[in-house]
């Protein structure tokens, strides 16, 4: 996969992180836009409600025309809300689908030079525990759906070049019933799709050779599901990902020549407007040149020449990947469309903004962050632990209830930076949202004796465990780090997440 201009290892990149709106918070338009969408969650998200007319919306938030469009634009990019125009017209609150937000991860993921090797793995800790959980939810509809994915899938077997876009992965994951997971999975299957495209192309027998090799395992996995097994169905998905992640392997090389399916592609829906294909497409562009930060891709009159859109379609496509920090027009002499470095900030505004429609809760959060900070642990601990790492988690630890900024920011430091030192950018990212989600839905007000630690006792009480004894737990999973003790870590930090979902449900 491409790397980043300066060619960082992705385990020098994964896990870097910007303050809430550093990528774009100078841009009115934008801090405009994360405000209507405040105010949408705010009203409890009235699907059809009419917000007001532009000149309304323009005079409650004080802005000129340009910046309101432009601030629509992006409330529109995220599926939030629709401008109609007429007498009756307005912006009116829609329902978000995920598309825009897998596309941001997918964006940053590919940027910070996501590797199939990283990619399988954080499928591993996350697909088969939703197989498992779909098979304890399994309904009669369900059923019906799972079947006819097989059929489906059966009937294009013979079918040359079609390659899979992972339809049973990421109905599985729906079928779970835990919305966050489900959209985890929809980020993989996208990703994963877009890795099998730009694999070394194979013969038109030997693509249908893997086509049915790939259906038994698919019917193994419907079935257990279908039967309600959910230890058989997480098993099996598990050998099928590591068979998987073997034809990966053996087909990452020489792809270059390959085409790269468009990221804003017609599967996105009828919703999909020219001026997202255009910023795919441009987008695209990038990831195969190597993605190289400050390169001048072309004026605005090349570029419309090149993409063949006007100068409306192609401000808009630019006004996305500026949200994205994929490219920024410069103007003056010598300018045109500059590639930037993205930052996490658009996949974790994206994401909570689809799941706060989704009605993702405490549990939900808990069942996908237990699997995530086991993968990472467990990453962490593989070939041993350097003596650098643990110096760096034992500085964590020794800042402690003294460092600088709230009890829960320094909670918090000691596991985004075991994703850091984990090295993979998909479980680092994937934190880094949970993280942010829970602070935003679950922690709007701090306790005031600091964060939960321990193995709950009880009901949550008033006072709660203190922060001090947040670092101690926080060092007694560093001691079994140490010590090269894998399942008394990985026990240890189960024991943390479940206590904070106590705490804090």
């Amino acid at each position: 996969m491409a790397k980043a201009s300066g060619g960082r290892p992705a385990e020098e990149r994964a896990g870097r992180w910007a303050p809430a709106g550093d990528d774009d918070g100078g841009n009115l338009a934008s801090r405009v836009a994360r405000e209507i969408e405040a105010e949408i969650i705010r009203l409890g998200w009235p699907i059809g409600h009419n917000l007001g007319s532009e000149p309304a919306l323009r005079e409650r938030y004080g802005v000129s025309r340009p910046v309101m469009r432009e601030a629509v634009r992006l409330v529109e990019h995220h599926r939030a809300a629709r401008m109609r125009g007429g007498p009756n017209g307005g912006l009116l609150v829609c329902a978000p689908d995920a598309a825009p937000a897998t596309r941001a991860v997918v964006i940053y993921l590919q940027y910070v030079g996501t590797g199939i090797e990283d990619l399988q793995y954080a499928r591993l800790q996350l697909e088969p525990l939703a197989a498992s959980l779909a098979a304890e939810n399994i309904s009669e509809a369900g059923i019906s759906r799972l079947r006819a994915i097989l059929d489906e899938e059966s009937a294009r077997r013979r079918e040359p070049g079609v390659l899979s876009r992972n339809v049973l992965h990421t109905a599985l994951g729906e079928l779970s019933g835990n919305p966050v997971l489900h959209l985890f999975v929809e980020v993989l299957a996208r990703l994963s799709a877009r890795y099998a495209h730009i694999a070394r192309p194979a013969p038109s027998e030997e693509m249908t050779a893997g086509k049915d090799r790939a259906h038994p395992p698919h019917a193994d996995i419907v079935h257990a599901v279908v039967a309600g097994d959910a230890a058989a169905a997480q098993h099996l998905h598990t050998e099928h990902l590591a068979r998987v992640t073997e034809w990966m392997r053996e087909r990452r090389a020489g792809g270059a020549g390959e085409a790269i399916p468009d990221l804003f592609d017609v599967s996105d829906g009828p919703q999909v407007k020219l001026a997202e294909v255009v910023a795919g497409r441009i987008h695209d562009e990038i990831v195969r040149g190597g993605w190289r930060v400050g390169e001048v891709l072309g004026s605005e009159a090349e570029l419309r020449s090149r993409h063949d859109v006007s100068r409306a379609a192609l401000r808009e496509a630019v006004r996305l990947l500026e949200h994205h920090s994929v490219a920024r027009m410069r103007r003056g002499p010598g300018g045109g469309l500059v590639i930037a470095e993205p930052r996490p900030r658009a996949s974790i505004e994206s994401m909570a903004l689809y799941l706060d429609r989704q009605g993702a809760g405490a549990d939900d959060l808990a069942t996908v962050r237990e699997a995530v900070e086991v993968g990472i642990v467990r990453r962490v601990m593989a070939g041993g632990v350097s003596p650098e790492a643990l110096r760096r988690l034992e500085g964590v630890l020794a800042c402690g209830t003294s460092g600088a900024g709230s009890a829960r920011a320094r909670a918090e430091r000691f596991h985004t930076t075991l994703a850091e030192l984990c090295g993979n950018p998909v479980l680092a990212l994937f934190q880094g949202i949970l993280l942010e989600l829970w602070s935003r839905h679950f922690l709007d007000t701090e306790p005031p004796s600091g964060p939960p630690s321990g193995p709950p006792s009880g009901p949550p009480s008033g006072t709660g465990p203190s922060a001090a004894e947040a670092e101690r737990v926080h060092r007694r999973i560093l001691d079994a780090i140490r010590d090269g003790d894998e399942g008394v870590a990985l026990r240890r930090m189960r024991r943390h997440v479940a206590a904070l979902t106590a705490w804090y449900r």
